[in-house]
């Protein structure tokens, strides 16, 4: 499984030299997995990422969303591909099933006269499919996507994907209690290689955002050790957050745990299941190991 980052920002592009190190495009990651492109939410970030699947020939990928706030959707207009009649994409939401769907919300930010062009024209965008957060379905032939609700405004959807042995989890926009961890959560993550949290806050402003939908990094921390989770990714930066303070936050967060790290746009990571000789292992104290590599994605 190979999880490349091309958008890690929250709220609003941030093209700053103040944010060039940890990348301003907001929310897109891209999952190789078992013969399919996975690509999660679709911000600033997916603009690039299409350019690279031109470059690259790939011709069909899954679209999961989390939810639709203008920073996970931006970027949508703006992947060429999806003009290409000979392209495939699948788009995929679990938090609209009784609120008109996920064609009717992206169509409408393609409407005159906020964007020229329409959703229609988008002739290799096949299909749009709405369920409820909390199912659990099949992509291909054996890559197995779980899900579950997020405390979000408008509702959001978490992520869990699984293939040969390893898991990935992706958790992004969502709000905690303090001293209360979301139980949907923790079950989502349990045991995973890497989870993706939402850490747009530390808990120190935290207090002073309460109802804005979004949680600490601190908190991402407490629900992977409480689930046996192996890493954690901190991400959704926060757009008043540049690179001197999320170096910071990478600091101080590996010396809370050194499961923790900032997630950094244009890395990639590799999650590979360790093995004995040509034997899996998937005893539940065992771990994927995590690779990460240093170029930018192409």
């Amino acid at each position: 499984m190979k999880i490349t980052f091309w958008g890690v920002r929250g709220s609003i592009p941030c093209p700053a030299r103040s944010h060039v190190h940890f990348g301003g495009n907001t929310s897109c990651v891209h999952v190789a997995v078992g013969g399919e492109d996975l690509i999660l939410d679709a911000g600033t970030g997916l603009r690039g990422l299409g350019r690279s699947f031109q470059i690259r020939g790939v011709t069909r990928a899954t679209l999961l969303l989390s939810h639709t706030h203008w920073d996970h959707i931006c970027g949508f207009p703006f992947f060429t591909p999806a003009y290409d009649p000979k392209w495939s994409m699948r788009i995929l939401a679990g938090h609209l099933p009784r609120q008109g769907g996920i064609r009717s919300v992206l169509a409408s930010q393609m409407t005159d006269p906020m964007f020229p062009v329409p959703l229609d024209a988008m002739r290799g965008a096949s299909a749009f499919e709405d369920f409820s957060a909390g199912e659990t379905f099949t992509l291909g032939s054996d890559v197995v996507v779980k899900t579950a609700p997020l405390q979000h405004p408008n509702g959001a959807t978490g992520y869990r994907i699984e293939h040969g042995g390893v898991s990935f989890c992706y958790v992004t926009d969502t709000e905690h209690k303090p001293g209360q961890l979301d139980q949907n959560i923790l079950r989502l993550i349990e045991g995973a290689d890497l989870v993706l949290y939402d850490s747009t806050y530390s808990d120190d402003e935290f207090l002073a955002k309460v109802g804005w939908g979004h949680s600490t990094w601190q908190e991402g921390i407490r629900l992977c050790r409480a689930a046996g989770a192996k890493r954690l990714g901190i991400f959704h930066h926060d757009p008043d957050h540049d690179d001197q303070y999320m170096r910071g936050v990478a600091s101080a967060a590996k010396e809370l745990w050194k499961g923790a790290f900032v997630v950094r746009e244009g890395r990639s990571l590799l999650l590979e299941p360790r093995t004995r000789g040509d034997r899996v292992t998937r005893a539940p104290s065992s771990y994927a190991d995590i690779r990460i590599v240093i170029a930018r994605p192409r």
